[in-house]
């Protein structure tokens, strides 16, 4: 039934479409031009669509200056317009609400955002911010595909490689609701950035290179920062690319970095005896997004104005302006997020207290180079870091070559003797994680070259032990590995343990936990203590398990069987040890690939 396959991008500043044509054959992947307001009554066509949600008050939101020709005012505009009027109007726009997803301390189905937003504000839910980029995306390909609906295309959508279950359920969520089909697949953003790769060099790819050279993608972009190693290896005469490891969560990305120009920027304000009030504050936070890409791209300016709207008494009306000036700010991030280090260098643990306005939890430390450093050093052997042969740059932050230079000097200064090299061929950082995804798509059904490795992480249930209570504390929990590293999808594993008591006929929470670097862990291996280090407790999952008619008691022995389904979801089947009852607990663990 399907004609294409579709690779989306939602990312955190821009979302891309691409797709080919399942009739083909070779791979040919397109980018949809998607037309947007970029200004009140003007449609243009863009490759991206910027990840913003502008939500006009309600005498304005009726205005057909805000509509998509042929389609009345909807109350909100997505896109070019409303990340020009991010600056203009901070308090009504939407931004990084991609980082919002993967944030556990708030809940992300209520209406949080605009952040800090005053309560005239109609405010939106993460999920739903995401589902309006994606609805978006949806009306464009049904008006230049009439007869070919997305629903019923393979499409693949895109997340980093860091998010953890929870995050990665929602946006299924936020995509189902959007039109996407239910059987949709997820995808990693550094793998599909690999899959990019691999499709503009073709069978060259094979000359760049050879067995046992290692691959390090390093993604930075608007909110987040991942790591992931691909080895490369030979299997029946041919070479093979294995995903190695993947990198923890880490909230540190071109956001930061806006933010950092906008807390340099305020101090410049200061020297005027200007003190920003929030409202202001969140408007020079946007206006440093478009300056930093306006000062640092390739040929950029070497000045770019900012100017805040007056909002004291002796200012309504009129505006402040500083110039923020190229070199200031080049030295500024290339020190605050790709600083000089060594790879014994870890992450300062600190709180930095001047980000904490906005409410998404960053990393204390913004230093993505000490970030590296320890990814290496965790995925090493004999406390050795890692050494890759080659580096593949993705995420908007790599846009400016200053930061590109800067980290592959580090890395080489690690490796003096085979420091890495950047791999061969065009680098399409803007679009190529949702080309990777068709063609990771297109790969699937017609065969080409895939990263193996199975799940990128080891998975534990937390299981309470027994004995006697002690006033105030909590009963040990210990984890046991249902998943071990490397478990490839479409296998089963009945994991071995003594019988484990399974609450059933009420509300109960199981716990879940996850680990990048455990690898050596079997399927049954009981772990008393650990690190957070090694092991990092997911979202948890609240839910009653139904109790059949015929038991009598509300804990019943069960053993535990685990699977990974063929699109990469792990299920969890509780196999009861007396009448072989079984409940099911479902999650999409799938780190590597589709989901």
């Amino acid at each position: 039934m399907s004609k294409f396959v579709i690779g989306i991008d939602l990312g955190t500043t821009n979302s891309v479409l691409a797709y080919a044509d399942l009739g083909t054959e070779k791979p040919d992947v397109q980018l949809l031009e998607i037309p947007q307001l970029v200004a009140a009554g003007v449609v243009e066509p863009r490759s991206s669509l910027p990840s913003f949600l502008y939500l006009p008050p309600p005498g304005e939101a009726e205005s057909p200056a805000y509509a998509m020709p042929g389609a009345a005012p909807a109350g909100y505009v997505v896109g070019e317009i409303a990340r020009r009027l991010s600056a203009e109007n901070p308090t009504r726009s939407v931004a990084a609400a991609k980082s919002w997803l993967c944030h556990s301390k708030v809940d992300r189905h209520q209406p949080i955002l605009p952040w800090q937003a005053p309560a005239e504000v109609a405010k939106v839910s993460p999920v739903t911010a995401s589902r309006r980029y994606l609805e978006h995306l949806v009306s464009i390909w049904s008006e230049k595909f009439p007869d070919a609906p997305l629903a019923e295309q393979i499409v693949v959508l895109t997340v980093p490689a860091s998010f953890d279950a929870a995050a990665r359920e929602l946006t299924r969520e936020a995509a189902l609701a959007a039109g996407l089909p239910a059987n949709l697949i997820l995808l990693e953003e550094p793998q599909a950035a690999v899959y990019a790769w691999l499709t503009s060099m073709g069978e060259r790819w094979r000359r760049s290179v050879k067995v046992g050279e290692s691959l390090l993608v390093c993604d930075v972009g608007g909110g987040t920062s991942d790591f992931t190693l691909v080895g490369v290896a030979e299997e029946n005469g041919e070479l093979v690319l294995r995903r190695i490891a993947v990198g923890n969560h880490l909230l540190v990305g071109g956001d930061n970095m806006d933010l950092a120009l906008a807390f340099h920027a305020s101090e410049e304000f200061a020297k005027k005896n200007v003190k920003l009030d929030p409202w202001q504050s969140v408007s020079l936070w946007h206006m440093c997004r478009q300056a930093k890409e306006a000062l640092l791209a390739p040929g950029g300016a070497e000045t770019h104005p900012l100017s805040v709207l007056g909002r004291g008494s002796k200012l309504i009306g009129g505006t402040v302006s500083i110039d923020l000036e190229k070199q200031s700010a080049a030295q500024l991030l290339l020190e605050g997020f790709f600083p000089k280090c060594s790879a014994s260098d870890r992450p300062q643990k600190r709180r930095m207290s001047g980000f904490q306005e906005i409410g998404l939890p960053f990393e204390s430390d913004t230093a993505v180079t000490r970030h590296l450093a320890a990814f290496l050093t965790a995925h090493g052997s004999n406390g050795q870091p890692v050494r890759p042969s080659h580096v593949l740059f993705n995420g908007g932050v790599f846009k400016s070559p200053i930061f590109r230079d800067r980290l592959m000097e580090v890395i080489g200064e690690w490796s003096p003797d085979a420091p890495p090299r950047v791999l061969d061929g065009v680098h399409d950082l803007d679009h190529s994680v949702a080309r990777g995804a068709a063609y990771y798509g297109w790969a699937k059904l017609h065969g080409g070259v895939r990263i193996r490795g199975g799940t990128a992480r080891s998975y534990y249930v937390g299981i309470e032990s027994s004995g006697l209570a002690i006033p105030g504390q909590p009963r040990p929990l210990r984890a046991l590995c249902v998943v071990p590293f490397g478990m490839e999808e479409g296998n089963t594993a009945d994991v071995p343990s003594g019988e484990i008591g399974l609450v059933v006929g009420e509300q109960a929470t199981f716990r879940f936990f996850s680990s990048a670097t455990r690898k050596q862990d079997a399927v049954g291996e009981l772990v008393t203590h650990w690190s957070d280090d090694e092991i990092a407790e997911t979202d948890s999952l609240e839910t009653m398990l139904a109790r059949e008619e015929s038991m009598d008691d509300d804990y019943v022995p069960v053993k535990f069987q685990s699977h990974i389904t063929e699109l990469g979801v792990f299920e969890l089947w509780c196999v009861g040890t007396k009448n072989q009852s079984r409940w099911k607990l479902e999650f999409s663990v799938r780190d590597d690939a589709e989901n």
